[in-house]
C-alpha cells in the first residue's frame, strides 16, 4: 500500500534520468542517537520492489545507535534502490522514533513495578508495525483491536446505564478467557469498578495524588492504569504512586520520526 501510494505509475524522476544498467551503492547514516527498529520492513520494500536488491544491516532492531553511524547498506539496480528509497526510509524512520520514545518512557520508570503500554491511536494501516516498535523500545501491548479485550470507557457506561449494569452485561455474553477493563474518573467509580469485580481499572486524568489514594483503595484487587496525555507528564512520578501500568498514546499518535539518511554513490 505504501509502496504504490508513493509510486504510483511509475517513478519519472528515476527512469528519466537514470540509464537501466546503473549500480548504487547507498549508506543509511543515523543523524541522532536512536534505539534502531524496522530494518526487515525496509529490506521488504526493497525486495517488493527488486528482490536482487541487497540490504546488509550492521546492527538490529533494539539496538542503541550513535549519530553518525551507518546502520545498514544497501545496493542493486539504481533505479531500483532509489524507487523504494522514500518508502523505505519512512517506514524506518517512524519505527525507529517510536521505539526511542518508547525506550525513554521505559527507562523514566525504571526502578518501579510500572510497565510502559501503547494504545490504539496508531496510524491507520500501520498498526501491527508502531505496536512492533513499542515492544522493540521495552514497552508492552495493550489490545491490538477491539476483539482483543473488553475496555468499558465512559461512552459505554453512559449507554449500558452504569458501571455495575456494564460489567455484569460483559460477565454474561463475553468468553470467560477475556479480561475485563473499566475507566473511571473519581474514587466513587472506582469503588463501583472493584465492587463489580472489573480485573484491570483505567484510571483516567487523575493527578499523582487521587491515583496514590485509588491504589491504596484497590489494594491489590485489580490492576492499575494510569491514563489520559501521559505523555506530557512526569511519569517517574505516576509510577511511583504504585499504578502497575502508564498508558501513553503519545509513543504512536503524535512520535517524532527518526533522523536517518541514505546517501548513494554511483558505481
Amino acid at each position: 500500500m505504501a509502496l504504490n501510494e508513493d509510486v504510483g505509475t511509475g517513478d519519472i524522476t528515476t527512469e528519466t534520468t537514470i540509464p537501466a544498467e546503473k549500480v548504487a551503492y547507498g549508506r543509511f547514516i543515523a543523524k541522532e542517537d536512536m534505539i534502531i527498529c524496522g530494518l526487515e520492513i525496509a529490506e521488504l520494500v526493497f525486495h517488493m520492489v527488486d528482490k536482487q536488491i541487497q540490504l546488509v544491516a550492521n546492527v538490529k532492531d533494539g539496538d542503541f545507535v550513535k549519530k553518525g553511524d551507518c546502520i545498514a547498506t544497501v545496493s542493486g539496480n539504481a533505479r531500483n534502490v532509489l524507487t523504494g528509497e522514500r518508502t523505505a526510509l519512512n517506514l524506518l524512520q517512524r519505527m525507529t522514533g517510536i521505539a526511542t520514545r518508547t525506550n525513554e518512557a521505559v527507562k523514566c520508570v525504571n526502578g518501579t513495578n510500572a510497565k510502559i503500554a501503547d494504545t490504539r491511536k496508531t496510524t491507520p494501516g500501520l498498526r501491527v508495525l508502531e505496536k512492533y516498535a513499542v515492544r522493540v523500545g521495552g514497552g508492552t501491548n495493550h489490545r491490538f483491536n477491539l476483539a482483543d479485550g473488553i475496555l468499558i470507557k465512559d461512552n459505554h457506561i453512559a449507554v449500558s446505564g452504569g458501571i455495575t449494569n456494564a460489567v455484569k452485561n460483559a460477565r454474561i455474553n463475553a468468553p470467560h478467557t477475556l479480561k475485563i477493563e473499566v475507566e473511571v474518573e473519581n474514587e466513587q467509580m472506582l469503588h463501583e469498578a472493584i465492587n463489580a469485580g472489573a480485573d484491570i481499572i483505567m484510571l483516567d486524568n487523575m493527578t499523582n495524588e487521587q491515583m496514590k489514594k485509588c491504589v491504596e483503595i484497590t489494594a491489590g484487587r485489580a490492576l492499575l492504569e494510569a491514563s489520559g496525555n501521559m505523555g506530557d507528564k512526569d511519569l517517574k512520578a505516576v509510577a511511583m504512586t504504585g499504578v502497575d501500568l502508564i498508558s501513553i498514546g503519545a509513543l504512536t499518535h503524535s512520535v517524532k520520526a527518526a533522523d536517518i539518511s541514505l546517501k548513494f554513490t554511483i558505481e
